[in-house]
C-alpha cells in the first residue's frame, strides 16, 4: 500500500481518487474506514483506499470524538502516507472544520514524525500559494483568498484571511513554518540544505508554497523521504497526490497511460445541487437554457419535513424523468438567492447552528434521489455541493466508489458499490461549488473528458 487518505469532505475526496487513479494506482473509495480482514480479503491487491468522510463542517468536539479513532484505524494499515484532504481554498474557522484542530488530534496519533506538512496549492485546479499567501480562480482571474468575490463571502466559513500561516495560528497553537516559492526554485544539493535550515527552526507545521507543476515535483520527493523515516500524516488539497505522483512518475514506478478511460454517454441525466455558489449557478442557468427541466425546492420544505409538498415534489421530478427529460433539483440559485437567509433564519428557530444546513438539507436531497433511482431507469446522477453532497450520497446506502473516468479536474465520473441491486453500479458525479465551466452537467451526460 502506498497511500490512504481521509477526505473532510464526498467532493473532495473523489477529487483525490482522480488524482491518484489517473496518476496510475488502483484506489478505491469508501464511505467508513474498512475493516483490516475486508481489505486484506478483497482489495489487497489496491495501491491504497480513502475514506468520504464530512468533518468540514463540524466542530472542534465533534471533530475528536470522530477522527481520534479513524486515525488510529488508518494508522493500522501500516500505509507510509495517510493524507487528510481538505478544500484547495482551505475553507475552515476555529469552530467550523478547523484544520488546526485536526492536526492537533493527528499529532496524538502519529507521533514520530517531525513536522507536519502542509500543502493547499494544486495548479491543476488553479490553486496557488506565494510566500504563504492563498490564490483561487475566479472565472479567468486568480485572486487572493480575503478578497475572492466567491471563498470571502461563504455562508458558513468565510475566508478572510489569505495567509494561511495567520489563518492556522487562529485554530492551533503549534508553529507554522514556510517552505516559499524561492526556496522550492532551488535544485539538488541547494534545495536540501535549504529545507533543512528551514526545518532548523523546528516547526511544528511546515506549509509549502505551490505556484509551478515543477514545484509539486520537489515536493513529492520531500514528502516520500519523509515517509521512509516515519509514517507520515499529511494534510492538504489534492496537491498532495499530485506532487507524489509527479515524483513517483520521475522515479518510473507509475503507468498512468493504462488507466485512461472514457466514459459513455447516457440519454438522461439527474442533477441534484445543494450548492449556494455563483459557480453552480451558471452551470444550471446553462443547463435550462438548453433543454434541462428544473425544479427550485424551498428549503423550507425540506427542514421542516413538509411531507405533502415532498410529495409532490417527488411526483413532478418523476413524471419529467420519464419523459426523458434532463431533471435539476436545486435549493438555490447563487449566493444572493433569497432562500439562503431563509434556510439561516429557520435553522435559528428550530435552534441549530447554521453549518447544520449542509447536513439537514444534504440528506433530504439524498432521500430524495433514492426514491427517484428507485422510481425510474436512472444510471448516471450528479451532486453539487460540498457541503451538501456527502450527507446526500450516505443516504444512498453506497459503501464505496471506483473512478470511471475523467470529465473535468476536481469532477470525476465514479461506479457506486452498493448492497442495493438498484445503486449498485450507479454512475455518480460529486461536484464541489467551484468546479466545472457552464456546461459542466452536458459533459458529464455525454461523457467528455
Amino acid at each position: 500500500m502506498r497511500i490512504c487518505y481521509y477526505g473532510d469532505d464526498f467532493t473532495g475526496s473523489t477529487d483525490v481518487l482522480e488524482a491518484l487513479t489517473s496518476g496510475g494506482l488502483r484506489m478505491i473509495l469508501f464511505m467508513d474506514v474498512p475493516e483490516l480482514t475486508l481489505w486484506n480479503e478483497k482489495f489487497s491487491d489496491y495501491d491504497g483506499f480513502g475514506v468520504a468522510g464530512v468533518t468540514r463542517t463540524m466542530s472542534p468536539e465533534q471533530l475528536e470524538v470522530t477522527l481520534k479513532p479513524a486515525f488510529a484505524e488508518l494508522r493500522s494499515f501500516g500505509a507510509p502516507i495517510t493524507h487528510y484532504k481538505v478544500c484547495s481554498t482551505f475553507d475552515s474557522s476555529p469552530t467550523s472544520g478547523s484544520i488546526g484542530k485536526v492536526i492537533d488530534i493527528a499529532r496524538e496519533v502519529f507521533t514520530e514524525q517531525r513536522y507536519t506538512p502542509i500543502l493547499a496549492g494544486s495548479p491543476v485546479l488553479r490553486r496557488y500559494t506565494v510566500f504563504g499567501n492563498h490564490f483561487a480562480a475566479a472565472g479567468e482571474e486568480i485572486i487572493r483568498l480575503d478578497r475572492h468575490p466567491n471563498l470571502s463571502k461563504h455562508p458558513i466559513t468565510p475566508m478572510n484571511e489569505a495567509d494561511l500561516r495567520f489563518h492556522l495560528c487562529k485554530q492551533t497553537k503549534q508553529s507554522v513554518g514556510l517552505m516559499n516559492v524561492m526556496d522550492l526554485e532551488q535544485h539538488g544539493s541547494l534545495l536540501e540544505e535549504r529545507y533543512t535550515q528551514v526545518l532548523s527552526h523546528d516547526p511544528d507545521i511546515l506549509l509549502f508554497d505551490v505556484l509551478t507543476e515543477e514545484h509539486l515535483g520537489k515536493i513529492g520527493g520531500i514528502l516520500s523521504r519523509e515517509s521512509e523515516a516515519a509514517p507520515l500524516f499529511v494534510v492538504g488539497s489534492s496537491g498532495i497526490e499530485y506532487a507524489l505522483v509527479a515524483h513517483w512518475n520521475r522515479k518510473g514506478s507509475m503507468n498512468p497511460a493504462s488507466l485512461s478511460k472514457q466514459a459513455e454517454p447516457v440519454e438522461q441525466i439527474l442533477i441534484v445541487s445543494g450548492s449556494c455558489s455563483p459557480v453552480t449557478q451558471e452551470q444550471i442557468e446553462w443547463a435550462l437554457r438548453h433543454g434541462y427541466e428544473g425544479i427550485h425546492i424551498p428549503p423550507a420544505y425540506l427542514l421542516n419535513r413538509t411531507s405533502d409538498k415532498i410529495t409532490s415534489l417527488l411526483s413532478q421530478a418523476e413524471q419529467m424523468l420519464k419523459d426523458g427529460k434532463n431533471v435539476i433539483l436545486y435549493t438555490a440559485l447563487g449566493p444572493n438567492d433569497e432562500s439562503i437567509e431563509s434556510v439561516q433564519s429557520i435553522l435559528k428557530e428550530q435552534g441549530h447552528d447554521k453549518a447544520k444546513s449542509g447536513q439537514l438539507i444534504g440528506e433530504y436531497l439524498g432521500d430524495l434521489t433514492r426514491e427517484l433511482i428507485a422510481l425510474t431507469d436512472l444510471k448516471r446522477v450528479v451532486f453539487a455541493g460540498g457541503d451538501t453532497s456527502g450527507f446526500a450520497v450516505k443516504q444512498l446506502n453506497i459503501y464505496a466508489l471506483e473512478m470511471i473516468a475523467s470529465t473535468v479536474p476536481g469532477g470525476p465520473l465514479c461506479r457506486a458499490y452498493s448492497e442495493n441491486v438498484r445503486i449498485n453500479g450507479l454512475e455518480l458525479v460529486l461536484k464541489g461549488g467551484q468546479v466545472g465551466p457552464a456546461d459542466f452537467f452536458e459533459k458529464v451526460r455525454r461523457g467528455d473528458a
